[in-house]
């Protein structure tokens, strides 16, 4: 472990800046994978702040050098103020994973303008701002760094009851490559990917039937969990011959169509 963080990082305790990772959900789950393989964490939260010092409590209990970043992601000058603070705290950042999202259903008729701008607002230009911001620190960092961004397999086959979020999330594989190509073309050293998550996380209180259903949509036949997610974004943050991609983790979702 050590010898492989360090053949990639130039460090046994790379750092880790990982957006939308205070309340328990997928950037949570990113967050205790990377410290358990000996990172360091910058946990970003917006409004789960209490959360993120109860997770950065937690893992300092346990050894790890944790940060938490505040900040909103909408805003220029507050991702730049997070992420001077994430390095000055660490010193440099090695991985950023782009965690944070916003996603409610709604219908078609009732969704405003004023929504749309807010998924592109976070979804989009979120995720934008971050990877400009922490990608122009990695390619000044000898041994560069990775960027992986969280998109969704449905963009390719959207389902009924989210006509604002699957647009701004779709946008998600063209940016990775774009930054993929611009970080590299600085420093050939800094690596961008992206994971496409199916269903990470069965909703509380989904009905059982519901469950079910989602579980036969995919080939594997087997709930999605976070746990999935992350053991993803580890391999892409860590694969020194990976750029670029879009990785589906999705029990095979993105591919099946069931027959009726």
């Amino acid at each position: 472990m050590t010898n492989k963080l360090e053949a990639v990082f130039g460090t046994a305790s790379p750092v880790a800046l990982v957006t939308g990772s205070g309340s328990p959900r997928l950037g949570n789950a990113v967050v205790r994978s990377l410290a358990e393989r000996g990172y360091r964490i910058a946990i970003h939260a917006y409004r789960s702040t209490q959360s993120a010092e109860q997770t950065a409590t937690e893992l300092r209990s346990q050894g790890t050098d944790a940060f938490v970043a505040s900040g909103d992601i909408r805003c220029e000058h507050q991702v730049r103020e997070l992420v001077r603070r994430a390095n000055e705290h660490f010193g440099r950042i090695d991985v950023l994973v782009n965690c944070a999202a916003v996603w409610t259903p709604q219908r078609l008729e009732d969704v405003s303008a004023e929504e749309v701008r807010h998924n592109f607002d976070v979804n989009t230009l979120g995720t934008f701002l971050c990877c400009q911001q922490v990608g122009l620190l990695m390619v000044k960092q000898t041994q560069g760094g990775a960027i992986v961004n969280v998109g969704d397999w449905a963009t390719a086959r959207p389902y009924l009851d989210y006509p604002a979020y699957f647009p701004s999330k779709g946008a998600i594989p063209t940016m990775t490559r774009d930054f993929a190509v611009e970080l590299a073309s600085r420093n050939p050293r800094v690596r961008v990917s992206a994971i496409l998550p199916g269903p990470a996380m069965i909703p509380d209180g989904l009905p059982k039937a519901d469950q079910e259903a989602a579980i036969d949509l995919n080939l594997l036949k087997r709930a999605g969990s976070p746990q999935y997610v992350a053991d993803a974004v580890v391999f892409l943050a860590e694969h020194e011959f990976i750029t670029g991609v879009c990785l589906p983790v999705d029990g095979g979702r993105s591919i099946y169509s069931p027959t009726q």
